[in-house]
């Protein structure tokens, strides 16, 4: 079962919360392990004080023997020295371990020790006892082995209590290292649900952005900082968005002023055919020729619509309009681009067009313009003619998918810029004559389609761009 935070703590919060919690239980179990580890500490050293005991108890004995056997004073001596060690170790001993469960094994070997010693007494040379010495030995002899017993049980008990506590311990952290794996286990996925999968997410359509995709991030209700990231992402993007529509309009204007001189020599062709038809008409007008008054008519009517075109196409063009989508052939909007950049196509610059009449795409048509004025401009500049510009339409059934191709002789892009071509205010060309700009609006446009658009290039053999739009938008 996930950790559930309450939802008002922001992510930090959450993180912070969950790590203290993880820190409290690994400090509770550090905390009881030191403790133990104390424990043992003191009872590896009750221990080595009961093997002394022991030893001293063991030695007293075997003097006892010998002086019961040979009657010899050092024998009692030596036994009384190792009563006495042992009184006094246990003496010094009892103060610190007093909360330790061998202690009262302790108190009874102090007793039993005190006896064993008045034993020993009334056994010594001089002594004035009125009691029998066979029933003192005997009394002795029960009173050694007692005590070599029970300092026999409370060495074997401490170690028993030893062992039991180093088993405790190890369960202990055993259950620790479990907790503290599942505790971290349930911090992952919250940690991945509310940091690693929204950042991952905002990779994701920041590259989606890059690519000219504008649709906003979906916000979730988390009332944390993922979600006032997102929402502050989509506020850039909307602004992303208009600012895209802004470059495209300010490259369409400088657009205008490169077109502007070639539309006023195209609009001073139809102006002198419609100046020669009126002065004709003039000059005939007292002989009153009818079929040359309509010839002359009909010429000036065709001019007028002849110029009539080219201001619509140069007003089309300019024209602000929303992003929208509509059935559009594509041969018609090739054509129109081709018509507004003619006049800027040096002699010796052939363009070619292989576009189907009857392919018909969804397009918008104004921004779809801009992407074949941009791309016949750069294959313009980089022509030194003579030289020709291709552009080729192909419906590919198989791959589902629309082929556009502009292909040109030009002297062709190097290697290393390939990479670089479509990013923002990357030019080629010298400083002062592009903004770097073409391009990239070219990628966005495309991309805006549902579009992708590669280039392949050889220097010196010209360049090679690539559009593909999906057949399903095709109508």
């Amino acid at each position: 079962m996930p950790i559930r935070f309450p939802t008002s703590l922001n992510i930090r919060q959450k993180v912070m919360a969950g790590f203290t919690l993880l820190l409290i239980i690994a400090g509770s179990f550090g905390t009881v392990s030191y403790s133990y580890l104390r424990e043992v500490e003191r009872k590896q050293h009750f221990v080595e004080t009961a093997d002394d005991l022991r030893d001293f108890i063991l030695e007293a004995r075997r003097y006892e023997k010998n002086f019961l056997l040979y009657g010899s004073g050092d024998d009692l001596n030596e036994n009384r020295r190792f009563t006495q060690l042992g009184l006094e170790l246990l003496d010094k001993t009892t103060a610190e371990i007093n909360d330790l469960q061998g202690a009262p094994l302790l108190k009874q070997i102090e007793l039993e020790l005190g006896g064993y010693r008045q034993l020993m007494n009334q056994l010594a040379p001089g002594h004035d006892s009125s009691s029998d010495l066979s029933v003192v030995e005997d009394r002795l002899r029960d009173h050694g082995k007692t005590l070599v017993d029970l300092s026999q049980t409370l060495v074997s008990f401490e170690r028993e209590r030893i062992l039991h506590i180093v088993n405790s311990l190890k369960t202990q952290l055993l259950i620790s290292l479990g907790v503290t794996i599942i505790g971290g286990g349930l911090l992952v996925p919250v940690i991945s649900r509310k940091i690693v999968r929204p950042l991952r997410y905002i990779e994701k359509t920041t590259h989606r952005i890059a690519g000219g995709d504008f649709t906003p991030i979906e916000v979730s209700d988390t009332r944390d900082e993922t979600q006032r990231v997102v929402e502050g992402f989509n506020r850039m993007i909307s602004e992303l968005e208009k600012r895209q529509d802004q470059l495209l309009q300010a490259k369409k204007l400088s657009s205008l002023g490169t077109l502007t001189s070639g539309i006023a020599h195209q609009l001073n062709n139809p102006l002198n055919n419609i100046s020669t038809s009126c002065q004709i008409l003039l000059e005939e007008f007292d002989n009153s020729d009818a079929q040359l008054s309509l010839r002359m008519l009909n010429n000036i009517e065709h001019e007028v619509h002849r110029a009539r075109d080219i201001v619509r196409g140069l007003l089309e063009f300019s024209r602000i309009k929303e992003f929208r989508l509509a059935p559009t052939v594509l041969f018609q909007v090739v054509e129109r681009a081709v018509k507004l950049i003619s006049s800027h196509v040096p002699p010796g610059v052939e363009i070619l067009l292989d576009v189907p009449r009857d392919l018909s795409l969804n397009l918008d048509a104004q921004r779809m313009q801009q992407v074949f004025l941009n791309l016949i401009e750069n294959a313009v500049h980089a022509i030194e003619p003579p030289g020709r510009i291709s552009i080729k339409a192909r419906a590919d059934l198989a791959e589902k998918q629309v082929l556009v191709t502009v292909e040109d002789t030009g002297k062709g892009i190097p290697q290393g810029e390939l990479g670089r071509i479509f990013d923002p205010f990357f030019t080629t060309k010298e400083v002062g004559a592009g903004t770097g700009l073409g391009l990239s609006i070219v990628f966005g446009i495309v991309q805006k389609h549902r579009g992708s658009i590669t280039v392949d290039s050889k220097e010196r053999e010209g360049a090679r761009f690539t559009m593909r739009f999906p057949i399903e938008t095709e109508c």
